[in-house]
């Protein structure tokens, strides 16, 4: 979708007048189609207004793309197909994991060893999309009510948009089978597949004290990417969250205090955190802004963060349960089995920026992994970016949790934490 296209001279505008704003390099991946994204996938930093990062441009294309219908189309079409399985052009679909468990059951679907075959929600609309994050000013505005109440609404339609398919995972733990001699501990797994493995022994005794997680745990895990990584150069912890379905303590968060609060929900849709634009952006404005960064202060100058930027550097984010997980398992798909379908990019509209995530539509090729009853030592990987972009290794992974339908009914959910990280070479 072209969102702005009477937008070009505002472009040329504000980058001619605002020198401060980072407009990211679009930078796709051999061999990888062009992303299913607003403006041919570049960065509303291009569409920058007096110093908004293009927020505005965002909101007016949000509320554009609401009044075309097009996401409407997709949940109506859904709601009223006849009961049963749904046809798409990549397989078939199901309303609700009940339905989609007993296809896979009736099909005798199976998982290898280690292994467990189960419904995923993915994401039928092949189109951008638009989340205004609670922060944002917008729902304060008593001038702009009736636009809030239309991008609420959007924003509570994102399971509307989605349906179950089939799919199975990979004990994780035995990728060398799969792959002979490719060790899941090592960082030749991370660049072949975007995933990997590592232990952590840490002596954080309380994740929910968010003081405790950044002085004890973050020096951890930038000391485990270093020794994990040859030839890293520096490793920095940003921020991270912390999981837990059933929590009853106090759970908003604060950025203020660098407190995530504590999430008693999982994003139980096909996603990975960041994108060509994103990975850029999110690392530029850490390194010259310290902005939103919970771990070590930076402080680069534009052209010291160009300096560093000119080399490798990946965004790894990284796992770790505080118990023994029983349900709600946090999964990750392999970058091999995509690496040739296209992505679809969400906008997340802050106040100063806009944030840019990523969906994917089912394919029965994708290849899946978990960890059974994963261990409060072992720690889950996942590559979120990576600035080689000539296909000679994986850019990114994507992941979700799901409901394991072999876990007993009482078996506790996960409670993890989740850290971000960048990694310089």
């Amino acid at each position: 979708m072209d969102g702005l296209k009477d937008s070009d001279h505002s472009v040329t505008m504000g980058m001619k007048t605002v020198s401060s704003v980072y407009v990211p390099p679009l930078q796709l991946t051999r061999g990888q189609p062009p992303p299913i994204a607003a403006n041919g996938g570049l960065s509303y930093m291009s569409f920058d207004r007096d110093g908004d990062a293009g927020t505005a441009a965002a909101l007016e294309a949000a509320l554009r793309q609401i009044a075309a219908g097009e996401e409407q189309a997709v949940i109506d079409m859904i709601a009223n197909a006849p009961p049963g399985p749904i046809e798409t052009k990549w397989g078939v679909g199901f309303r609700s994991y009940a339905d989609c468990l007993k296809y896979i059951q009736t099909n005798n679907i199976k998982a290898p060893a280690g292994g467990v075959a189960l419904p995923l929600p993915y994401t039928v609309l092949e189109q951008p999309s638009y989340s205004v994050v609670s922060s944002n000013a917008l729902w304060r505005d008593p001038v702009r009510t009736a636009e809030a109440k239309m991008l609420r609404r959007e924003g509570q339609n994102i399971g509307r948009e989605c349906l179950y398919f089939p799919q199975v995972l990979r004990d994780a733990r035995r990728i060398a089978e799969y792959y002979p001699g490719l060790s899941p501990t090592s960082a030749e797994c991370m660049d072949r597949l975007g995933v990997a493995l590592a232990h952590c022994e840490s002596k954080c005794q309380n994740f929910y004290d968010a003081a405790e997680v950044e002085r004890v745990f973050y020096p951890e895990i930038e000391k485990l990417l270093m020794e994990f990584f040859p030839g890293a150069t520096d490793a920095l912890v940003y921020n991270h969250d912390v999981f837990n379905k059933e929590y009853k303590g106090p759970v908003k968060e604060n950025q203020d205090n660098k407190d995530p609060g504590v999430n008693t929900f999982y994003a139980d849709l096909v996603h990975n955190d960041l994108n060509d634009n994103s990975g850029r952006v999110r690392c530029r404005e850490l390194l010259t802004k310290n902005l939103r960064n919970f771990g070590r202060t930076q402080h680069y100058t534009e052209a010291e963060a160009d300096a560093k930027m000119a080399r490798r550097f990946m965004s790894i984010n990284l796992a770790k349960p505080i118990e023994t997980v029983g349900q709600y398992p946090f999964v990750l798909c392999a970058w091999p089995s995509f690496a040739d379908q296209p992505y679809i990019t969400n906008y997340r509209i802050y106040d100063d920026r806009v944030g840019e995530t990523t969906r994917f539509t089912y394919r029965p090729t994708h290849e899946w992994y978990w960890l059974p009853q994963q261990q409060p030592t072992e720690v889950s990987m996942l590559k979120c970016y990576d600035s080689v972009s000539d296909g000679s290794v994986s850019r990114w992974s994507f992941h979700t949790a799901c409901l394991d339908p072999t876990a007993p009914a009482d078996a506790p959910c996960r409670k993890n934490v989740v850290v971000r990280s960048f990694i310089f070479f």
